[in-house]
């Protein structure tokens, strides 16, 4: 079904003149590293067609890529391809859905069946690990450059290898893009690479983590501490694996405050979080989630209920 699906986005391509790459909001190295990817793996195969990479540029991942400034009148007879993004409300950029085609490239689960063709596979690692089978089937020469993006959404969605989400196809994918010749070495200091003010945080972090009994851990930073450290909540995300090692620990919540909501970062090694997620205005994938509160009252609610999870773990 996948190949079907996959040769029939290819011909998509080989059709449109124009095609305009989109991902998610507040974009990861898996959003950044599908969406650039696949445009520069585009590229080498039509060098004479227009392709953008659409939505706000992210200082931090600019190692990666810069997106480009893309008009209301290119959607004019576009194709639109969405990566990474389960739901509509989540694309990043406007006119997504006003060219002649749209596209959606997802493996996490689906909240909106948007796209008039739509590729989803939940259990792949991670949408640059979808983008390297479609190269493959495509036999499509990869350029150096879009093996280095694609390998870097893999190893980011993956923890390094680490997560349950990674499979033997994981492993085939990214041996594959290895094999391009990029240096891996600058790519993982560019990815490990922080800031003073961040480390910083760290510790204040570990010095106020609070750990129940049942193996559920909360963090809490209002603005007035990501203040106090100058860092921005964006940045704060950066370590919200950074006590993943904790013996004992079975998920954890990051409680950032931001102007009008409370931001919710979940991550779990035992309960699947993702309702949890959904039923707090967010979702995301069993092990890796997202949600928003409007009051300190409703993180409490979230946590009381990630406790319970745990608990039953």
């Amino acid at each position: 079904m996948s190949k079907d699906i996959m040769k029939k986005i290819w011909k998509a391509i080989e059709e449109h003149e124009k095609i305009i790459i989109h991902r998610h909001v507040r974009p990861d190295p898996d959003a950044i590293g599908a969406q650039a990817g696949l445009k520069e793996m585009i590229h080498a195969a039509f060098p004479h067609k227009k392709i953008f990479s659409a939505g706000e540029t992210e200082p931090s991942l600019l190692f990666l890529a810069a997106m480009d400034n893309v008009k209301k009148e290119d959607y004019e007879d576009a194709l639109v391809i969405v990566c990474d993004t389960a739901n509509t409300a989540r694309i990043d950029g406007e006119g997504a859905e006003t060219g002649k085609l749209l596209i959606k490239i997802d493996h996490h689960p689906e909240v909106d069946q948007f796209g008039d063709i739509q590729w989803v596979e939940t259990e792949a690692s991670s949408t640059c690990e979808m983008i390297s089978r479609l190269a493959e089937l495509t036999e499509v020469p990869l350029p150096v450059e879009a093996a280095r993006l694609l390998y870097a959404g893999i190893v980011a969605d993956t923890g390094r290898f680490r997560f349950p989400n990674t499979s033997t196809a994981t492993f085939a994918s990214a041996g594959s893009l290895i094999a391009h010749g990029f240096d891996r070495s600058e790519l993982y200091n560019k990815m490990d690479e922080t800031s003073l003010e961040l480390l910083r945080l760290q510790g204040h972090v570990l010095s106020n983590l609070e750990v129940s009994d049942s193996g559920a851990a909360r963090v809490t930073l209002t603005k007035e501490t990501l203040e106090k450290f100058s860092v921005t909540s964006k940045e704060a995300s950066a370590i919200v694996n950074c006590f993943s090692n904790l013996k004992g620990l079975k998920a954890w919540v990051f409680f950032v405050e931001e102007e009008d909501i409370i931001r919710v970062r979940m991550r779990s090694k035992k309960p699947e979080i993702h309702k949890l997620a959904e039923d707090h205005k967010g979702g995301g994938h069993p092990m890796a989630s997202g949600a928003q509160a409007d009051t300190w009252k409703e993180t409490d609610e979230i946590f009381a209920k990630l406790d319970i999870l745990c608990r039953e773990a």
